[in-house]
Protein backbone atom coordinates (compact mmCIF):
# COMPACT_ATOMS: atom_id res chain seq x y z
CA UNK A 1 0.00 0.00 0.00
CA UNK A 2 1.52 3.79 -1.09
CA UNK A 3 2.19 5.62 1.65
CA UNK A 4 1.07 9.32 1.21
CA UNK A 5 1.62 12.44 3.91
CA UNK A 6 -0.54 13.20 6.23
CA UNK A 7 -1.13 16.44 3.99
CA UNK A 8 -2.24 14.66 1.19
CA UNK A 9 -5.19 13.72 2.46
CA UNK A 10 -5.58 16.39 5.64
CA UNK A 11 -5.30 19.64 3.54
CA UNK A 12 -4.61 18.75 -0.29
CA UNK A 13 -7.88 16.71 -0.96
CA UNK A 14 -10.09 19.30 0.83
CA UNK A 15 -7.93 22.28 -1.37
CA UNK A 16 -7.84 20.40 -4.74
CA UNK A 17 -11.90 18.73 -4.25
CA UNK A 18 -13.36 21.42 -2.18
CA UNK A 19 -12.35 24.76 -3.12
CA UNK A 20 -11.07 23.71 -6.59
CA UNK A 21 -13.68 21.55 -7.64
CA UNK A 22 -11.48 19.19 -9.15
CA UNK A 23 -11.90 15.99 -7.71
CA UNK A 24 -10.58 14.50 -10.82
CA UNK A 25 -7.23 16.32 -10.22
CA UNK A 26 -6.72 14.75 -7.02
CA UNK A 27 -7.08 11.72 -8.23
CA UNK A 28 -4.83 12.27 -10.79
CA UNK A 29 -2.29 13.34 -8.23
CA UNK A 30 -2.43 10.17 -5.86
CA UNK A 31 -2.43 7.54 -8.99
CA UNK A 32 0.63 9.39 -10.07
CA UNK A 33 2.63 9.67 -6.94
CA UNK A 34 1.63 5.73 -6.55
CA UNK A 35 3.00 5.31 -9.75
CA UNK A 36 5.53 7.12 -9.08
CA UNK A 37 6.71 5.64 -5.62
CA UNK A 38 6.19 2.03 -7.54
CA UNK A 39 8.53 2.87 -10.52
CA UNK A 40 11.09 4.36 -8.14
CA UNK A 41 11.14 7.87 -9.92
CA UNK A 42 9.53 9.73 -12.61
CA UNK A 43 5.93 8.20 -14.30
CA UNK A 44 6.11 7.75 -18.13
CA UNK A 45 2.04 7.42 -18.83
CA UNK A 46 0.03 8.48 -21.66
CA UNK A 47 -3.25 10.55 -21.18
CA UNK A 48 -4.85 7.20 -21.99
CA UNK A 49 -3.31 5.15 -19.38
CA UNK A 50 -3.85 7.88 -16.36
CA UNK A 51 -7.93 7.95 -17.54
CA UNK A 52 -7.96 4.21 -18.06
CA UNK A 53 -6.24 3.87 -14.34
CA UNK A 54 -8.55 5.86 -12.60
CA UNK A 55 -11.62 5.27 -14.56
CA UNK A 56 -12.55 8.97 -16.09
CA UNK A 57 -12.30 10.15 -19.42
CA UNK A 58 -9.27 11.16 -21.75
CA UNK A 59 -10.37 14.66 -21.77
CA UNK A 60 -10.68 14.25 -17.94
CA UNK A 61 -7.30 13.56 -17.17
CA UNK A 62 -5.40 15.92 -19.50
CA UNK A 63 -7.68 19.16 -17.47
CA UNK A 64 -6.55 17.72 -14.33
CA UNK A 65 -2.89 17.16 -15.45
CA UNK A 66 -2.70 20.48 -16.47
CA UNK A 67 -4.40 22.01 -13.61
CA UNK A 68 -1.79 20.07 -11.42
CA UNK A 69 0.69 21.52 -13.56
CA UNK A 70 -0.50 25.02 -13.00
CA UNK A 71 -0.95 24.79 -9.43
CA UNK A 72 2.79 23.35 -9.06
CA UNK A 73 1.64 19.59 -7.79
CA UNK A 74 3.08 18.04 -10.95
CA UNK A 75 5.84 18.66 -12.80
CA UNK A 76 5.67 17.66 -16.51
CA UNK A 77 9.00 16.51 -18.98
CA UNK A 78 8.89 15.06 -22.58
CA UNK A 79 11.59 14.69 -24.91
CA UNK A 80 10.21 15.89 -27.64
CA UNK A 81 6.41 17.41 -28.80
CA UNK A 82 5.23 14.10 -29.59
CA UNK A 83 6.99 11.86 -26.43
CA UNK A 84 4.69 10.41 -23.90
CA UNK A 85 4.95 12.86 -20.83
CA UNK A 86 7.07 12.32 -18.04
CA UNK A 87 5.57 13.34 -14.96
CA UNK A 88 6.85 13.83 -10.85
CA UNK A 89 4.61 14.41 -8.18
CA UNK A 90 5.88 17.73 -6.53
CA UNK A 91 5.49 17.88 -2.25
CA UNK A 92 5.70 21.69 -2.31
CA UNK A 93 4.77 21.18 1.62
CA UNK A 94 7.53 19.65 1.97
CA UNK A 95 9.94 22.04 0.52
CA UNK A 96 7.90 24.78 2.92
CA UNK A 97 8.74 22.97 6.01
CA UNK A 98 12.39 22.56 4.88
CA UNK A 99 12.68 26.31 4.45
CA UNK A 100 11.24 27.36 8.12
CA UNK A 101 13.05 24.07 9.57
CA UNK A 102 16.44 25.90 7.80
CA UNK A 103 16.17 29.31 8.66
CA UNK A 104 15.38 28.36 12.62
CA UNK A 105 18.77 27.24 12.69
CA UNK A 106 19.90 30.24 11.51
Amino acid sequence: MATFDHYVIDTLMRDLVGHDHKPVSFLVYLWIATEQERRGGEACVSYREIAESIGVSKSSAQAAVAWLVKRKLLAMRKENATATPAYLARTPWRDAAKRVAASARH
